[in-house]
């Protein structure tokens, strides 16, 4: 199977800090793959290596089986950069109009506006979109030369919950066309449901690569949730068993290797208020894995 994106043992530093150390990331084209990290991880001095926006200073990176730079002169890419601004006082479908144009085979403009939702925001300027709508333009921008590969960074910040279900369900079928997914996202249920590959990347390394079910899997283990009721995310790590500590929506994730006796624990502590016991979800696999791979630094 052809590769859309080979990068072999790459690395980029700045000054005595090497943000990426040794990435491997091989994608078949056809492929829809989840790039993750925490903050500080390398994350995006990858995707901006992988693009050709950076130089490495070892390694070999190629899209295609060419150069960053050959691939985005040819039109084969597509990007929805994560922070990105829109060209003032300019509607919508002239922005979308003059970016197409630029690609050897476009999509229709028509075609653009409608997978992006935007038909009836064509003749809005661009400098007065809320927040949703100008990232809905951004992803009519990353798609309107109809590219073989697109790198998605955080791509569904500020959509509502109706526009984010449409945004994946264009990109189901464009992937089903045999293009190439490449996207980052802090949103791991986005993560578990659209992609065919997680790469977790941390300290500049990969220290991760399989498919969703294969990561839960790999990391085992039970997620206990609870009331925190006051109590802090260290006192919590510090219990038998505890891999990692995540509060979300007023309530205490704890990803266990031991899960009875984090609840034997929590019951001396008289600290099992509402407490549920799961199997490991990807946001817990996640948190362990990288949890795992800065106590092993």
């Amino acid at each position: 199977m052809n590769e859309a994106v080979h990068l072999h043992a790459v690395t980029k530093a700045y000054g005595p800090v090497r943000a990426v150390n040794g990435v491997h990331l091989s994608v078949p084209a056809g492929q829809t793959v989840a790039l993750l990290g925490p903050n500080g991880a390398g994350k995006s001095t990858t995707i901006n290596l992988m693009l050709g926006l950076l130089a490495p200073d070892s390694g070999q990176v190629s899209l295609f089986g060419g150069t960053p730079e050959a691939a985005i002169r040819a039109g084969r890419i597509g990007v929805l950069p994560q922070d990105a601004k829109l060209i003032p006082r300019v509607t919508v479908a002239e922005l979308v109009d003059f970016v197409r144009r630029s690609y050897p085979s476009p999509l229709p403009l028509a075609e653009v506006l409608g997978l992006a939702g935007l038909t009836d925001l064509a003749k809005r300027k661009a400098d007065a979109l809320s927040g949703g709508q100008a990232r809905r333009v951004q992803f009519a921008l990353a798609m309107a030369g109809d590219p073989e590969l697109v790198v998605l960074d955080e791509p569904t910040t500020a959509l509502d919950v109706e526009h984010r279900r449409e945004f994946w369900t264009y990109l189901r079928a464009f992937a089903a066309r045999g293009r190439t997914v490449l996207f980052s996202s802090h949103y791991l249920e986005e993560v578990a449901e659209n992609a065919d590959r997680v790469v977790v990347i941390s300290g500049g390394r990969t220290i991760a690569d399989a498919t969703p079910d294969e990561l839960r899997g790999r990391v085992g283990g039970r997620t206990v949730s609870l009331d925190p009721d006051g109590r802090r995310p260290d006192e919590l790590q510090r219990l038998p068993g505890v891999l990692s500590v995540s509060l979300r929506g007023g309530r205490a994730y704890l990803s266990s290797a031991d899960s009875d006796a984090t609840v034997q624990a929590l019951a001396q502590l008289g600290a099992i208020r509402d407490l549920e016991v799961a199997g490991a979800g990807l946001e817990e696999a996640f948190m362990a894995l990288t949890a795992q791979d800065r106590t092993a630094v």
